[in-house]
C-alpha cells in the first residue's frame, strides 16, 4: 500500500478554539483532589500486595459525571476534563512511590546490611519531598513534548487511556445512543469484574506450562475487561508487536533455555538460585527473561528520543527564541494550543534542581542531581511514547526504572561511592526518576484527552501540580502505616503475610546486587542487541520490548481486542469502517471503565473490611475459585463471550442506524 504524502487535516476538538466555556472551576479543583488523594491511597495498598495498580482517569471521569451532575445543574465537558486530570494523578504517583520507596525499609529489615552499620530509614518529609520533586520533574519535561506527541503523532499514537476517558466524556454530556453504548459497557466490565475478581467466581488469570517438546514455554490469559478494551483501542498492528516479543520469549527462549538446562542437569547458572533444568516458566522469567526485557526497553527508549530529539529541540528553541526577546503575541496562539512558557518551564526544572541537591537524608549530591535529572528527561521521553503506543497500564515503568538504577550504580561505582551510601544514593535517584516517568505517562493520557475535547493544555498543565500536591501529603502516612500494620518482609516469630511490594523487592535486589558485584549483564546487553535487530528490520522496537519485558498474559488479552478491531474493519465497507471502529471504541472505553472502578473497589474492601480480606486472600489462586477446577474455562469462555459482544456491538451499532 502506497502511503500518501498529503497533509493530515488538522483535527477539530470538541470545543472549538475560539470557544471560552467554564474550565477550571472550585468544584472541579476540589472533587478532583478527594479522587486523587483516594485513588491515590488504594492503589498503594493495592500495588503493594499485589503488584499491580488500577488506572484512575476513566473511573474519575465517571465519578465526576455522576456526582457534578446530582449537585450542579450544568457541568461542561472540560470541568469535566479538569477532574479526572487531578483525580488521576494520585494513582500515578502511588505507583512511582510503590515500586521504590518499600526498598528502603527491605534494606532496614536485611540483617546482613545491619551488620554492615545500614541505618537508613526514609522519614514521611523525605517521601512527600520526593514525591513533589519527581512529579514536578515529570510534568515540566513533558510541556515540551506535548505538540510532538499528542498534536503532530494524532492518529499514530492511539493513547488507549486518553482516548476512552475523551469518549466517555463526550457520551456523557451529549446522552443519547453513545451514552448507552458506554454506560452499558461500563455496567458490563464492572458486572464481569464483580464476579470474576471481587466474588472469585472464576480465575482471572489461565495459564498453561509446557511440557515436552516446549518444556520451559507457556502460554496464557489474564482475562479481564480492562486489557480487552486496550486491545481493541490501541489496534491490531500494535498489538501484535507486542505479542511478538512476548511469542520470542515465552515461547522461544523459554523453551530454549530449558532445553539447554536438560543438557545439563543440577548446573546452577546465575542469576538463578537453582538448577536450569528445575526452573518452571515464571522462575525463568523472573531470572532470565525479564532481563532481556529491561535491556530491550532501554534500547528501545533511546531510539524512540532519537527519534522524537528533532522536535524537542524544536520546542526548546522557540521557547528560547521567547526568552531572548522575540515575542509572540498570545492572541496568535489559539486557546487549544497554549502550553506553559518555557520561561516557567526552565525556571521550574532549575529550581528543582536546587531542590534535590539541597534534600537532607537522601546521600544526593551534585552527581545524584545530575543523573536524576538526565535520566528523568530520556525516560520521561520514553515513558509519555509507550503510553501512546499501548496505555498507562500496561506501560513497563519498572523496567526503566531498574535500568536507571544498573547505570546509576555503575557511574557511583566508578566515582568511587559504594557501600550503603551507594544504595542509598542509587534509590534516591531511581525514586525520583520512577515518579517522574509514572506522573510524565500521566499526564501524557490527560493532555491527549484535553487534546480531543479541545481543552486548555497550559491549565491542565498547571491543575495536574494541584493533582500531584494532596497525594504526596498522603503518601508517607500510608506507606509508614501498611509497613507497621504488615511489613514488606517476612518477619521472623510474625504469623502475619507481609505486603510483598514485587517491584520494590526486584530493585533492592539490583541495587545491592550491582553494589556487591554478582548482576547479570549479558541477559540486558542481549535484549539491547534484540530490540537493535528489530530496529534494523525497519519495525519499532518499542512495542515489541514491551511484550518481551511483560509477561506472556498481558499480551495476549491485548491481542484479542485488537482482532476484534480488525475483524470489524475486514467485514466492514470502506465508507462505514471508521464509524464502526468508533462504535468498538464507544463500548470498549466503557468495560475499561467498569473493570478499573471496580478494581479500586476491591482494594478499598480489601484495606477496610477483615472479612472480606480473608476471603479474598483464601481464593487468591487460579484454581481456588468458587467453580474449582473449571475456574480456568469458565474464565475463557466469560472472556470471549466478552469479546464476541465487543464485536457484535461495534458491528451492529452503526448497521441499525443505515
Amino acid at each position: 500500500m502506497k502511503e500518501s504524502n498529503e497533509v493530515p487535516k488538522k483535527y477539530e476538538p470538541v470545543v472549538p478554539a475560539h470557544e471560552n466555556i467554564a474550565e477550571v472551576t472550585w468544584k472541579a479543583i476540589i472533587l478532583g483532589a478527594i479522587i486523587s488523594v483516594v485513588f491515590g491511597v488504594a492503589n498503594a495498598y493495592l500495588g503493594l500486595k499485589f503488584g499491580m495498580t488500577v488506572s484512575a482517569s476513566i473511573p474519575a471521569a465517571v465519578i465526576s459525571m455522576a456526582v457534578l451532575r446530582i449537585f450542579f445543574k450544568r457541568v461542561t465537558v472540560l470541568e469535566n476534563n479538569i477532574v479526572q486530570t487531578v483525580g488521576s494523578a494520585g494513582e500515578s504517583l502511588a505507583a512511582g512511590i510503590i515500586f521504590t520507596i518499600p526498598a528502603f525499609f527491605i534494606w532496614s529489615a536485611d540483617q546482613a546490611l545491619a551488620s554492615q552499620g545500614y541505618f537508613h530509614e526514609v522519614t514521611k518529609m523525605q517521601i512527600f519531598w520526593l514525591s513533589m520533586l519527581g512529579g514536578s520533574l515529570g510534568i515540566l519535561l513533558m510541556i515540551p513534548l506535548r505538540k510532538y506527541l499528542v498534536d503532530r503523532e494524532h492518529g499514530k499514537l492511539a493513547f488507549p487511556e486518553g482516548t476512552a476517558c475523551a469518549e466517555i466524556i463526550v457520551a456523557g454530556d451529549e446522552g443519547g445512543s453513545k451514552a448507552k453504548l458506554v454506560f452499558s459497557g461500563i455496567a458490563i466490565g464492572a458486572l464481569y469484574k464483580v464476579l470474576m475478581n471481587m466474588l472469585k467466581g472464576w480465575s482471572e488469570s489461565v495459564n498453561y506450562d509446557f511440557k515436552g517438546i516446549l518444556k520451559g514455554g507457556t502460554i496464557g490469559v489474564d482475562a479481564t475487561p480492562a486489557l480487552l478494551g486496550v486491545g481493541y483501542i490501541i489496534g491490531p498492528r500494535i498489538a501484535a508487536l507486542m505479542l511478538s516479543g512476548a511469542v520470542l520469549g515465552y515461547l522461544g527462549i523459554g523453551p530454549l533455555l530449558a532445553f539447554i538446562g536438560d543438557q545439563i542437569p543440577g548446573q546452577i547458572i546465575a542469576p538463578a538460585t537453582k538448577a536450569l533444568s528445575d526452573l518452571n516458566p515464571a522462575e525463568l522469567r523472573d531470572f532470565y527473561i525479564k532481563y532481556l526485557g529491561v535491556g530491550a526497553v532501554a534500547l528501545g527508549g533511546f531510539v524512540s528520543l532519537i527519534k522524537s530529539f528533532p522536535t524537542i529541540v524544536s520546542s526548546f528553541s522557540k521557547g528560547f527564541s521567547q526568552l531572548a526577546g522575540k515575542k509572540i503575541d498570545i492572541n496568535d496562539v489559539p486557546r487549544t494550543d497554549r502550553d506553559l512558557p518555557m520561561k516557567w518551564v526552565l525556571l521550574g526544572v532549575l529550581a528543582i534542581i536546587i531542590a534535590i541537591w539541597l534534600l537532607p537524608g537522601t546521600e544526593l549530591r551534585l552527581i545524584g542531581v545530575v543523573l536524576a535529572v538526565l535520566f528523568g528527561f530520556f525516560f520521561v521521553v520514553v515513558a509519555a511514547r509507550i503510553v501512546g503506543i499501548v496505555g498507562s497500564s500496561s506501560s513497563p515503568v519498572s523496567g526503566m526504572t531498574i535500568a536507571t538504577l544498573l547505570v546509576t550504580c555503575l557511574i557511583l561505582l566508578y566515582f568511587g561511592v559504594e557501600g550503603v551510601k551507594g544504595m542509598v544514593t542509587a534509590m534516591s535517584v531511581g525514586t525520583i526518576v520512577c515518579i517522574a516517568v509514572c506522573m510524565s505517562g500521566d499526564i501524557a493520557q490527560d493532555l491527549k484527552t484535553g487534546y480531543l475535547l479541545g481543552a486548555s493544555p497550559y491549565r491542565q498543565q498547571l491543575t495536574e501540580f494541584i493533582g500531584l500536591l494532596f497525594p504526596a501529603i498522603a503518601m508517607g502516612f500510608t506507606v509508614y502505616f501498611l509497613n507497621e500494620a504488615f511489613g514488606f518482609v517476612q518477619i521472623e516469630g510474625s504469623t502475619r503475610a507481609p505486603l510483598l511490594a514485587p517491584q520494590a523487592n526486584v530493585m533492592a535486589t539490583v541495587v545491592k546486587g550491582v553494589m556487591s558485584g554478582n548482576l547479570p549483564w549479558l541477559p540486558i546487553i542481549v535484549g539491547g542487541m534484540i530490540a537493535l535487530a528489530v530496529e534494523l528490520l525497519g519495525i519499532s522496537s518499542l512495542p515489541f520490548a514491551i511484550g518481551l519485558y511483560l509477561p506472556l498474559s498481558l499480551s495476549t488479552p491485548i491481542m484479542t481486542g485488537g482482532l476484534v478491531a480488525l475483524l470489524i474493519k475486514k467485514m466492514s465497507k470502506k465508507d462505514e469502517q471508521k464509524k464502526k471502529n468508533e462504535q468498538g471504541i464507544l463500548f470498549a472505553s466503557g468495560i475499561v471503565a467498569g473493570d478499573a472502578l471496580i478494581g479500586v473497589l476491591v482494594a478499598f474492601m480489601i484495606g477496610s473490611w477483615g472479612a472480606y480480606e480473608h476471603f479474598y486472600d483464601a481464593h487468591d489462586g487460579m484454581m481456588a475459585t468458587l467453580t474449582g477446577s473449571w475456574g480456568p474455562w469458565v474464565s475463557l469462555a466469560a472472556f470471549f463471550g466478552l469479546a464476541a459482544l465487543l464485536g457484535h456491538l461495534a458491528w451492529r451499532g452503526f448497521k441499525s442506524k443505515k
